[in-house]
């Protein structure tokens, strides 16, 4: 394929990808489609088939796309310092998760939807990423704790990635939601994706 074609279709696929994250912003996953989707795009809505076959798949190739800005972001961690004390580094891993809000919302509610709507080879994308993220965060352990053994940071990453599908549901709790539990007598506390996650990398870490 020329070049120039492989820009344009990188373009058009950014395009609709950028669409999809603005209508997630407001709109729950199961009320956008592939018509909304279009219809925020310059071009026509049957164009989208020609890059994806579902609207699973824009979700995915989305997922995709904030795990690699978060796998951008800690390299860039890894680049501006030489060294990071585990509390440092601990607060490092708050910070790379506090602008992917996106990225632990669709962990959190919609991974299912998204994979078992999904060809496999874009499924296989994804996890391509996914084990670079997995790779990106051994590597900040190997260089800012060189004295953890290969256990502790396998037992980190086990620890650290299932706790990241889960913070989403704590972070953004809805006034209905709120209303729900004061009349269930239910105690709540507000707290951010930074706080909460410094607290578990802090844990993780033994800080």
């Amino acid at each position: 394929m020329p070049k120039a074609s492989e820009k344009l279709t990188e373009d058009r696929k950014n395009e609709i990808i950028s669409a999809c994250a603005k209508l997630y912003e407001t709109m729950s996953f199961k009320d956008i489609t592939i018509k909304e989707i279009g219809s925020a795009i310059s071009c026509t809505r049957t164009s989208v088939y020609n890059y994806f076959q579902t609207k699973e798949e824009i979700f995915l190739a989305l997922l995709q796309s904030e795990y690699q800005s978060w796998i951008d972001s800690l390299n860039k961690i890894q680049a501006q310092y030489n060294k990071l004390s585990r509390t440092e580094l601990a607060q490092a891993f708050a910070h790379s998760l506090e602008d992917r809000k996106t990225l632990l919302k669709l962990l959190s509610m919609n991974l299912y939807d998204m994979e078992v709507n999904s060809r496999i080879e874009r499924l296989v994308e994804l996890k391509v990423t996914y084990g670079k993220a997995l790779s990106t965060v051994e590597g900040c352990l190997k260089k800012f704790c060189p004295e953890m053994s290969r256990q502790e940071i396998q037992d980190f990453i086990y620890s650290f990635f299932p706790f990241i599908f889960g913070i989403y549901p704590y972070t953004a709790v809805s006034k209905r939601q709120k209303e729900a539990m004061v009349a269930a007598g239910v105690n709540f506390l507000e707290i951010s994706v930074y706080d909460i996650t410094l607290k578990e990398v802090k844990k993780l870490l033994d800080v």
